[in-house]
């Protein structure tokens, strides 16, 4: 049996294949576990009340819960869940957006999946390529292209402070030099927040790569999953949302009590929303309708974006403020920096006297049973990049990854035992 390139690639190792094993295969039995990796969202009794009802009336209302369960939805998604996104985004941002701009897909993971390959590949006897230009990016981005070596990348610039706190921002004179001199550049991706480092990147450098978007006639693809207005795990001022028709923006239902009802939602002109419908045709015959139904009604009452601002938002902030705490408390005396928690439901943690890749400082965790994220998944580029040693950034193998959105006292525990062992492993 002989697998295709396409098969091998998409079968083979990668880092978010690891991320996802490690949230649910057990650790070896007598190792207690302490769950600091992954990307499972925190249960908010409020939020699963809020759907326990949407639920409850479906069941009520006559057939309602079987025509939602045995009939498809069309492949750009359940009509009147896009006229409510739309009608949502019209009224309360004056967006200029109509049905024909939205589209649901199976989870914001694969709507990333659609869009890197729209733009990204060959096209015309050419190749085309995707930019990343804040990495560290998301782990679950660096295995999507279909064909290899497509997607770059442009290192964030760092600023450390006295508190022992840092901050990835956008080199924007980088980006901008390289999109001069690289005309193959299909679109520009981010993450806002970003996933691992809880970096928000501000409205003025949302706008600046709008516009840079906008002048190489390339979309700018936002990934908003845990951002404004749901589920709104944003802790900064300078975050508004944003769009406009050189923006895709992507969101999703999972960090707002819904993970496992694979809910995505597209916001982009009409040509790119007509193509995310084709491709839902073909690769899912149309979108999951559970997800679409119990959020309907609450997105219309402002329930949604009440739950999102005044129980979620909260909620993580006091997590993330703990985190904090227990990183200060348990790594005083060693060499260490964390970036600054703005947002997502991650800490990031930059430790410069590790004595090992941080991907075997993971693994000597695990015998612990403290499950991270090592830092080298978040870190990608082009070979060619890398050969002209523009890739990989220096934080490359001395960082992790850690979920702050789990049991406080495990998290306490995690913290203090990934300290210990960092002292064992420092140089």
């Amino acid at each position: 049996m002989e697998f295709t390139d396409f098969g091998n690639k998409l079968s083979s190792h990668s880092g978010i294949l690891q991320l996802m094993d490690d949230i649910a295969k057990p650790l070896p039995a007598g190792v207690k576990a302490r769950p600091l990796g992954g990307g499972n969202p925190a249960r908010i009794g409020e939020v699963e009340k809020a759907y326990r009802a949407e639920i409850e009336k479906l069941l009520a209302d006559g057939e309602n819960f079987e025509d939602v369960i045995c009939h498809y939805d069309s492949p750009q998604g359940r009509v009147s869940f896009i006229k409510a996104v739309a009608s949502f985004f019209r009224k309360k941002y004056g967006w200029k957006i109509t049905e024909e701009n939205v589209a649901i897909t199976n989870g914001s993971q694969s709507a990333m999946f659609y869009l890197f390959n729209l733009f990204s590949g060959t096209a015309k006897g050419r190749t085309k390529t995707l930019l990343f230009p804040l990495m560290p990016e998301y782990i679950g981005y660096a295995d999507q292209g279909i064909e290899s070596d497509t997607f770059v990348s442009v290192p964030a610039k760092c600023e450390y402070y006295d508190d022992r706190t840092f901050k990835y921002k956008l080199d924007a004179e980088a980006v901008e030099a390289y999109l001069s001199s690289h005309p193959e550049v299909g679109a520009i991706a981010v993450s806002r927040p970003t996933n691992p480092s809880g970096n928000v990147l501000t409205d003025s450098e949302i706008n600046h790569l709008s516009r840079l978007a906008g002048k190489y006639s390339i979309p700018l693809i936002v990934d908003n999953a845990y951002g404004l207005p749901f589920p709104d795990i944003i802790f900064t001022e300078d975050a508004a949302p944003i769009w406009n028709e050189d923006i895709v923006l992507s969101m999703s239902l999972s960090k707002i009590g819904l993970p496992s009802i694979r809910t995505g939602i597209v916001i982009a002109k009409k040509e790119i929303i007509k193509a995310v419908g084709n491709m839902n045709a073909i690769a899912a015959l149309a979108t999951g309708s559970m997800g679409p139904v119990l959020a309907e009604n609450l997105l219309k009452t402002g329930e949604l974006t009440r739950l999102a601002s005044e129980v979620v938002r909260p909620f993580y902030k006091a997590k993330a403020d703990r985190m904090q705490s227990l990183i200060r408390k348990y790594f005083d005396g060693t060499e260490y920096y964390l970036h600054r928690i703005e947002g997502s439901i991650f800490c990031w943690i930059y430790l410069p006297s590790l004595s090992i890749p941080s991907l075997q400082f993971y693994s000597e965790l695990m015998k612990e049973g403290v499950v991270t994220v090592p830092g080298e998944y978040f870190f990608f580029g082009s070979e060619e990049q890398k050969k002209g040693g523009q890739y990989p950034h220096e934080h490359f193998d001395k960082c992790l990854r850690l979920n702050y959105s789990g049991s406080d006292d495990l998290i306490e525990e995690g913290i203090r035992i990934i300290a210990e062992k960092y002292r064992e492993f420092s140089v």
